[in-house]
């Protein structure tokens, strides 16, 4: 279920096709992601989830998969 909702919030920012995102995706090798749009992409989870993500925690999402363990652990 988070997989599926960060697939679409990660689709929306990038402005990539949600089939194209895997767990082990990387947001700034496979995606082209730069910094803002990392930020966006975590505003976009703590929206979506209602959680909060420490920068530190932030900082060490290189994958989806990545992204999903700190969306599973803040719920949790």
């Amino acid at each position: 279920m988070e997989f599926e909702k960060l697939q679409k919030i990660i689709a929306e920012v990038l402005n990539v096709d949600q089939n194209d995102i895997t767990m082990d995706t990387t947001f700034v090798d496979d995606l082209g992601a730069d910094s803002l749009d990392i930020f966006q992409i975590i505003m976009g989870i703590e929206e979506e989830f209602d959680i909060e993500i420490a920068n530190d925690a932030a900082e060490s999402i290189v994958t989806v998969g990545d992204a999903v363990e700190q969306i599973k652990n803040a719920l949790n």
